[in-house]
């Protein structure tokens, strides 16, 4: 890919940082790559301690060739954010590709641009994807036409690696993989609830417990909106 490809990391109070450093990270190494960093109005954002500055404004970014939303606590009231969610919709339709990390496949499909589609999400929450009629995928990461999802927070390596192979090259994408040493060997074999040993996946179960029930009415106010829309 010789042409420079538009990449807009939509942020919201309460993203998880890793969902879009990382990717961010493989992206800002590619060639021809711009890579553009926003939230509403341009204002600072706080992530897992971190502070985001110097922002573009989403609403003023006319459009974008990959749209990349990232997940994070903050996803339900993100999801609830008309403003917010009329500037994901707007480049969504016109993106090449549209993906995410995490939850943010929620937020995407929150905005009606999975629609019918597979998409994989962080294994707490990928139960809410089907309120907008959206097949879950458990893979790490799910390729469904121009949609590229990953799964929760660490994939969004992995799924940076697959955007990066098809939209620049899998040679460009293997030079990023090395350069990074992304060599995964975790310390654990623990990383997704099947492998956990039961009384760690049910400590971390129970921890997710609460906020799913206020994710749940959450993400069924944004599906009840998401038809309203429609009709």
């Amino acid at each position: 890919m010789t042409e420079t490809c538009r990449i807009v990391f939509p942020l919201y109070p309460g993203v998880t940082q890793l969902d879009f450093t990382a990717p961010h990270q493989v992206f800002n190494r590619l060639p021809g790559a711009e890579t553009i960093v926003a939230s509403m109005g341009g204002v600072d954002i706080e992530g897992d301690g971190l502070v985001f500055t110097r922002l573009a404004d989403l609403a003023q970014i006319k459009d974008c060739d990959v749209l990349c939303v990232p997940g994070g606590f903050g996803t339900t009231a993100a999801m609830l954010d008309e403003a917010f969610m009329t500037s994901v919709q707007r480049l969504g339709e016109g993106a090449r590709y549209v993906t995410s990390v995490c939850t943010g496949s929620l937020i995407l499909a929150a905005a009606g641009l999975l629609k019918g589609r597979r998409a994989a999400c962080h294994w707490a929450w990928r139960e809410l994807l089907p309120l907008f009629d959206v097949e879950i995928d458990e893979g790490r990461v799910c390729r469904d036409g121009h949609v590229i999802t990953g799964g929760g927070v660490t994939a969004g390596l992995d799924f940076a690696l697959v955007a990066a192979a098809e939209i620049f090259g899998e040679d460009a994408a293997r030079r990023v993989q090395l350069g990074l040493e992304y060599a995964p060997a975790p310390p654990f074999e623990g990383g997704r609830p099947e492998l956990a040993p039961a009384h760690i996946r049910e400590q971390v179960q129970a921890m997710m417990t609460a906020a799913l029930v206020d994710r749940r009415a959450g993400a069924l106010e944004a599906a009840r909106r998401l038809k309203a829309r429609a009709l």
